[in-house]
């Protein structure tokens, strides 16, 4: 960052409008936005919404308004929806511009004046106070204790201390993260002191700037699932033009009515008009979201959904994902023992009373610092009250300096001549102002550092009695008594462990990816249950080629100090590996990885908006384990629509080949367009309703994550469903032949033909419940929505078979019950060998 040149008063009125006019406003530049029109036309041309709307014209001009009304309904859904999603990087930036925008007050022409963030400019004197949010990127001129918070470009829980620039620092770069560094940045929070900074980098210039640059350059990847889909629809088109082409062909040669060949034609390729495919994949996708947002989770990109099941490595920021974010005593350590918080829940022992009271009283009155807040906390839950607290009167303070990492202060006690001093900072200032033997200091170093190895904040605490009226100008004025060590921490959320347990039995790698300290890291990392042996700094990220990074990803759990860059990097580097990604974080610096990942991941509570809109999926709860629950659910979905699809391969095959056999055989025409309505009104609910509705199977998390290159309907899984479809024809068939030499009348012929195939399609939906158990397992989770449809196809069919008027419709006869009971027969043989089919395969694999 360099600065300009500015006076010490800051730059004239005059200046400012100039290089406002010149460098542009103190915001992210806006892109030309694409308008919904626009964005509509793009998907009008996708091969899916082309298939709905040209089915819905087509069912419109034969005359059937109620189909060509459904379909048109999906294709407006599907529009709506993509418009929606199209706009998710807009708000992205919107909300980066919200965040980087605050008032902020500047010197200029030698006086203090309030302006809005987009209006402060290069050169501008910011002042700086507790609770500001940093307009711009600032190097600070004057820095009185001043400590920021920049976990929102750091995921760094604890602030940090800022100090003076000096003439070599202006030339430098620097980056967010560590103390000392002589720079505070654009977005980040003032949590302690007060300071004086010249304005270095504004807008798009800055390094939240960067970030919002590096959202605005990511495009969203095509959905797989929504490509396999258009290939399979692209085949089932080529086919039933095929079929359809030949059905004309055969009519017009074999019976001499052209005319009626071709409507005979386009009724069969009607018929098997592949319009199940995006309606189901609609369905499945508005289903899910909505089963996904019971667990708390909200879905933002459906596209998500069906990535879920194929997640193989979980990259997960520290603060705030895995921890809470919120600071917290986990440690007491004086001479005569150790205290530790984490493991109880019990009130503080009386030995260690004195060090907890201490440090509150070495803390701001009203404190901001989290560290100090977790002492307020800790003392406030699980300290007894004691008599002669409350009546202190603050008399002093004394503030951190770069020479002397302590801060005291001085309270006067009712009844009491002397004052009581307390100070707490880094162990080694509290061992300075102590002044203890060479031997002690050891100890207490070893202890600290002991701590430290453990991903803990240390700090030193100690006390003094002092004269009020003879004050020591400096903290070393006083003679200071070593009371403690405090550990302090940001804990680990409680359900973290057996969620990152529940990834590993699914065969998903979790990465913990921090701008966090290595140590820190490490602990937490080792908490979670993570493999924390090898620990990968950005420092030494910086130093890796991109193939070096590939493979390093391959091996390594946890990165510690890894800037907003470098996330993306390695997100890239997993995928580049091909990996499907799932990245969760909660803060502005997660945001490019969060949007570049195949799942991004935010939290709901915690998480700032521009990592919830960068996100495909929210936890509204910040529950970690709710990612484990969504994955199960994301792997169920994806599992049921497998089904789906092989159920409406398999059930096209009998419902192809009676419309065939007729044409190539002589026989009568068995189906006309009402009963292809009838046969949709059984198959479009099974496909969609029935198999989004089934449970998930028991080994559904003990399987590896799926190949996300495999096909949705893989050959195996084809030949599987053209086996289903091929043994239903046979059936249906052999009662259509029998019926016909024994001599049946045609109209019964028909109704026992169309009982046998509806009881057939029914027979297919019970084995493509489960691919890998029994029928008998299936059976044993209930579905309330399968026995509703069952019931209703049932009704509706008795009804069509008993009233007069509705078999006249369907030109059926009423058949005997001798028939019917025949045709049932023939579907339970249809099912039992169906299943042994099943039972051998699975033997054999």
């Amino acid at each position: 960052m360099k600065p300009a040149a500015a006076t010490s008063w800051g730059l004239s009125e005059a200046e400012a409008r100039t290089r406002l006019l010149a460098e542009g406003p103190n915001e992210l530049p806006r892109t030309g936005r694409r308008t919904p029109l626009r964005i509509a036309i793009e998907i009008v041309r996708e091969p899916m919404l082309a298939l709905l709307l040209g089915g819905g014209a087509v069912y419109l001009l034969l005359g059937d308004p109620h189909e060509a009304l459904i379909l048109l309904c999906f294709a407006t859904l599907s529009i709506a929806i993509t418009i929606v999603q199209e706009a998710r990087t807009e708000r992205v930036l919107e909300a980066l511009r919200d965040l980087t925008s605050p008032r902020a007050l500047v010197v200029r022409d030698g006086e203090r004046l309030r302006v809005a963030g987009r209006e402060v400019v290069r050169g501008d004197i910011v002042m700086l106070a507790e609770g500001d949010r940093v307009p711009a990127d600032l190097l600070p001129v004057q820095s009185r204790d001043l400590q920021v918070d920049e976990s929102l470009l750091t995921g760094e829980s604890v602030p940090v201390r800022k100090v003076a620039a000096m003439p070599l620092d202006r030339t430098a770069k620097h980056q967010p993260g560590g103390d000392d560094v002589p720079a505070v940045f654009s977005g980040s929070l003032v949590v302690r002191g007060s300071g004086v900074g010249e304005v270095a980098a504004t807008g798009a210039r800055t390094e939240i700037g960067a970030i919002g640059q590096a959202l605005s350059s990511l495009e969203s990847e095509a959905p797989r699932l929504q490509m396999q889909t258009r290939h399979l629809v692209k085949l089932f088109a080529l086919a039933g033009a095929a079929v359809s082409v030949l059905a004309v062909l055969l009519y017009g040669w074999l019976r001499g009515g052209w005319l009626d060949g071709i409507l005979a034609g386009i009724a069969l390729g009607m018929s098997m008009l592949p319009e199940e495919f995006p309606i189901v994949l609609t369905i499945f996708m508005a289903m899910g979201a909505w089963r996904i947002s019971q667990v708390r989770v909200l879905t933002r990109r459906a596209a998500a959904i069906e990535t879920l099941g194929s997640a193989t490595v979980l990259c997960t920021d520290k603060t705030g994902t895995l921890t809470k974010n919120q600071m917290a005593v986990a440690e007491l350590r004086t001479p005569n023992g150790v205290f530790s918080l984490l493991k109880t829940s019990d009130v503080v022992p009386e030995a260690f009373r004195d060090l907890v009271e201490l440090g509150v009283l070495a803390s701001a009155e009203v404190p901001f610092d989290p560290m100090e807040k977790a002492f307020y906390e800790l003392a406030a839950e699980r300290l007894p009250k004691r008599t002669g607290v409350s009546d202190r009167q603050l008399v002093r303070s004394y503030g951190l300096r770069p020479e002397l990492l302590a801060m005291s202060n001085v309270w006067r006690r009712s009844g009491d001549p002397d004052c009581l001093v307390a100070a707490k900072g880094s162990p080694e200032a509290i061992l300075k102002l102590c002044r203890l033997d060479a031997e002690r200091s050891f100890a207490i170093r070893n202890d600290a550092d002991a701590m430290a190895a453990e991903g803990l904040r240390v700090l030193g605490v100690a006390r003094a009695s002092h004269a009020e009226s003879r004050l020591a100008d400096e903290q070393t004025g006083f003679d200071f008594e070593f009371v403690g060590l405090v550990g302090l921490a940001d804990p680990l959320r409680p359900e973290v462990r057996d969620a990152v347990a529940s990834c590993r039995s699914a065969g998903i790698r979790v990465l913990m990816i921090t701008g966090d300290y290595p140590a820190t890291a490490k602990a937490i990392a080792q908490e979670a249950g993570l493999d924390a042996a090898n620990v990968v700094t950005g420092e030494q990220l910086r130093t890796l080629s991109p193939a070096e990074l590939c493979r390093a990803v391959k091996t390594t759990t946890v990165f510690a100090r890894i800037m907003p860059d470098q996330k993306l990097a390695i997100v890239n580097a997993l995928k580049a590996n091909g990996e499907v990604v799932a990245m969760t974080g909660d803060g502005v610096n997660d945001a490019p990885s969060l949007k570049a990942a195949d799942i991004g991941i935010a939290m709901g509570g915690r998480g700032t908006d521009v990592a919830r809109e960068a996100s495909s999926i929210v936890l509204l709860d910040d529950d970690f384990g709710s990612i484990v629950k969504t994955i199960r659910l994301g792997r169920r979905i994806y599992d049921n629509l497998r089904k789906a699809m092989s159920f409406i391969f398999a059930v096209h095959v009998p419902i192809a080949g009676l419309a065939l056999m007729p044409l190539l055989f002589g026989l009568p025409i068995l189906f006309g367009p009402i009963h292809i309505a009838f046969l949709e009104m059984v198959v479009d609910p099974v496909c969609s309703l029935v198999f989004e509705a089934e449970a998930e199977e028991e080994d559904i998390m003990k399987r590896p994550a799926r190949d996300p290159k495999e096909a949705l309907l893989t050959g195996p899984l084809m030949g599987w469903s053209v086996a289903q479809g091929v043994l239903a024809l046979a059936i249906v068939a052999t009662i259509f032949l029998l019926g016909l030499r024994s001599g049946i009348p045609e109209s019964e012929i028909r109704a026992l033909t169309f009982c046998a195939l509806v009881v057939s399609i029914l027979g297919l939906v019970l084995v493509n419940r489960a691919f890998g158990a029994s029928l008998i397992a299936a059976l044993g989770r209930p579905n309330l929505t399968l026995v509703a449809v069952a019931t209703m196809d049932a009704l509706v069919l008795g009804l069509v078979l008993l009233w007069p008027t509705a078999s006249e419709l369907f030109q059926f006869r009423q058949p005997g019950l001798r028939e019917l009971v025949f045709v049932l027969a023939a579907g339970f043989g249809l099912v039992g060998a169906l299943e042994l089919l099943k039972y051998r395969f699975r033997s054999g694999a």
